[in-house]
């Protein structure tokens, strides 16, 4: 059986093709849980707690519907709405920790699974800076890696507009995670983002150690988002306004067939 919970360390890297080229990276490490044995996932451990302050935590509300209590509920809710049949014997959520209280996830990751371990379909959960959020709902096709798409349908960063769409090339958390997302416009690449991470065990003595080598890691990573937009500024990147939108949204998206 799968570990209730592993962390996953690694690096994500950021790149803007157009019209200002614009670079940067930094390390992170994620949480990822059996969404159904939350219990199980952070016992006997001291650094980590379920729902509560702590140096490192994990709160429901932080996902789904935003409300304390399970979330497989929110999960079959989104699967039906997108007319994804799967079983879901199993349900694994990649996110940030809360460090001392404060999370921000630019992106959470359901992985929705069979019983035999294979993919049945990915939730894509998009949060930006103004308290939004968004689902994409994604078949999958049961392999060790899969290809699929979605329409942007939501408003993520001032430089960017609601338009075009994410192709998704991902391999399954196993060992190893691997994530790469490309938006294209009219068939061409204006930005790619990516995430390598390789599993680690859930102990306290691994979580002190990042707590040193990434500390605040949450904090660094709003600050990055910001810093990185003063610097697109500066580079003359034209301002896009947020539309008007509901405070959470959904999508459905495609399995790619392509190589």
């Amino acid at each position: 059986m799968m570990p209730a919970a592993s962390l996953y360390v690694g690096q994500t890297v950021h790149q803007r093709l157009a019209p200002r080229p614009h670079r940067f990276s930094y390390g992170v490490f994620q949480l990822l849980l059996d969404i159904d044995r939350l219990d199980q996932a952070f016992a006997g451990l001291r650094l980590i707690r379920k729902g509560r302050f702590g140096v490192f935590a994990f709160a429901e509300r932080d996902h789904g519907a935003r409300v304390d209590g399970p979330l497989r509920p929110w999960v079959e809710t989104q699967l039906a709405a997108a007319g994804v049949a799967a079983s879901a014997a199993r349900i694994r959520l990649l996110c940030f920790p809360r460090i001392l209280g404060f999370v921000f996830n630019p992106l959470s990751i359901f992985f929705v699974e069979a019983s035999d371990g294979r993919l049945e379909a990915v939730i894509y959960e998009v949060n930006n800076t103004f308290g939004q959020t968004h689902a994409y709902v994604v078949p999958a096709g049961g392999g060790a890696s899969e290809r699929q798409r979605a329409d942007k349908a939501f408003y993520v960063s001032p430089f960017f507009r609601v338009e075009g769409e994410y192709a998704f090339h991902l391999d399954a958390p196993i060992e190893r995670f691997r994530l790469t997302i490309v938006k294209r416009i009219g068939g061409q690449a204006d930005f790619t983002a990516s995430l390598c991470a390789r599993r680690q065990a859930l102990t306290d003595g691994r979580l002190l150690s990042l707590s040193f080598t990434m500390p605040l890691m949450s904090l660094k990573v709003v600050a990055a988002i910001h810093w990185e937009a003063f610097r697109l500024w500066i580079k003359g990147t034209p301002v896009r306004a947020r539309p008007a939108g509901p405070r959470a949204g959904f999508s459905a998206g495609r399995a790619d067939p392509a190589p």
